[in-house]
């Protein structure tokens, strides 16, 4: 494990979502670059061997709970705080028609995206407001057009957009960063699974798709946004492969 209090990096961040997919790549890209990197999320054992792989700092939390949250802000201020903020954390679940809508899968969509991203940001605002600070938002392109069966995710990003620009307009005059950035279609490990509930459910969302977006890329642009000089913002950054014109229109190659 790396010693932590020999590192002396220039810029800090928390990190959410980080046991998989685009967090995961974020914690990895960030600290590549010398940063200190505080990576969140529920599943203790995969944060652990982050950590151990890349030297962040695993904190096991859900960030849809108060009290979790709470506990996670002091860990952080008791090793120096942060002045990056970037909010991964979210998904989807279920593909249902809002006539079928499962109670269940829109609470945990509006808690994950929604209420967790105000959570922690509220909490940490304090912070990034004395070192004019940088929130990252990563909400998703189904919050620019809707689709059958996503009337709950496209409503749970599409609030997390709102909120987004409603706080840089409040934080503005603070000197606070807040950045949006809105992927289509990317291959991750766990997203099509969790939203679908079987693995070759999951698979055929991207079958036929030439190089769809990876959490990679995804977490070279989020590094690169929030690594820029600090008078430089990105209000919205629309990420999609090159197959991917738009929601709906999604090339894909025949057999």
């Amino acid at each position: 494990m790396t010693d932590f209090e020999n590192l002396a990096p220039t810029r800090s961040a928390l990190v959410t979502g980080a046991s998989s997919g685009i967090g995961q790549a974020t914690v990895r890209a960030l600290r590549a670059e010398g940063w200190t990197v505080f990576a969140v999320a529920r599943r203790a054992e995969r944060l652990e061997a982050l950590a151990a792989e890349t030297g962040a700092i695993a904190v096991a939390a859900d960030v849809s709970v108060q009290e979790q949250v709470d506990e996670l802000v002091q860990t952080v201020a008791a090793h120096g705080g942060v002045d990056t903020l970037v909010n991964v954390a979210g998904g989807a679940r279920g593909t249902e028609y809002w006539a079928d809508a499962v109670d269940e899968n829109w609470e945990f969509m509006w808690q994950a995206n929604v209420m967790g991203t105000m959570r922690l940001t509220r909490a940490l605002l304090p912070r990034l407001r004395e070192v004019q600070g940088t929130v990252m938002n990563v909400t998703s392109t189904a919050a620019l057009a809707s689709y059958e069966g996503g009337s709950g995710y496209n409503a749970a990003k599409a609030a997390q957009s709102a909120m987004t620009a409603a706080l840089r307009l409040e934080e503005v005059g603070n000197g606070v960063r807040v950045m949006e950035l809105l992927p289509g279609l990317v291959h991750t490990e766990e997203f099509s699974l969790r939203r679908l509930g079987s693995q070759d459910a999951a698979d055929k969302v991207y079958d036929g798709v030439k190089d769809p977006l990876l959490a990679e890329d995804v977490a070279e642009v989020i590094r690169y946004a929030v690594s820029s000089p600090n008078h430089v913002n990105f209000d919205q950054i629309v990420l999609r492969p090159q197959a991917q014109a738009a929601n709906h229109k999604l090339i894909r190659e025949a057999k």
